[in-house]
């Protein structure tokens, strides 16, 4: 049996530090959602025990737990995601104060394990823009080549003038 079974709401839900600071309105209608179904209901007092835990740990390292998540919390162990196994061996040398912290807050945690897996999606690259040209700037571009003296100096220049104005044109 699976320690919490609100885990996977919680995961995709995403209470992690870096999100903390989402509206109030989307935690209200997520909440308002949840209280709808008796079945889900059920999982609200975890999953708000979840995100308490993991505001908890974000205020005790709020640099490190930019990128990690709570995975499980049962029988006093806890169950961290980290995305990379740099970030774990840093978070490694900070569990006693990391436990100590959350000890002073109530949470009972004993042992805490690291699992390294990614939990965020990567951040995707923005496509390059083409440069678009007016057919006067293309034009100009094509007198500019044709105008130009014709020498060693200039020969590169010139191919790459007549290159550009010929796939502007067949656009």
């Amino acid at each position: 049996m699976r320690p919490i079974v609100a885990c996977d709401m919680f995961r995709a839900m995403r209470f992690n530090s870096s999100n903390l600071s989402i509206k109030r309105r989307t935690a209200v209608e997520a909440t308002d959602f949840l209280r709808r179904d008796d079945k889900m209901a059920a999982l609200l007092p975890a999953i708000e025990r979840m995100a308490a835990l993991q505001k908890d740990c974000a205020t005790a390292l709020p640099a490190m737990f930019r990128y990690c998540e709570i995975l499980a919390f049962d029988d006093s162990q806890l169950t961290l995601s980290v995305p990379n196994a740099a970030l774990a061996a840093k978070l490694k040398q900070q569990i006693p104060k990391l436990q100590e912290t959350l000890s002073k807050r109530g949470w009972q945690v004993s042992t805490t394990k690291l699992k390294v897996q990614m939990t965020k999606a990567a951040a995707i690259k923005e496509q390059m823009r083409s440069l678009s040209l007016s057919e006067a700037a293309v034009t100009a571009f094509d007198d500019l080549g044709n105008n130009l003296e014709q020498s060693p100096q200039n020969a590169t220049l010139i191919a790459a003038l007549k290159a550009m104005v010929a796939r502007r044109r067949q656009e």
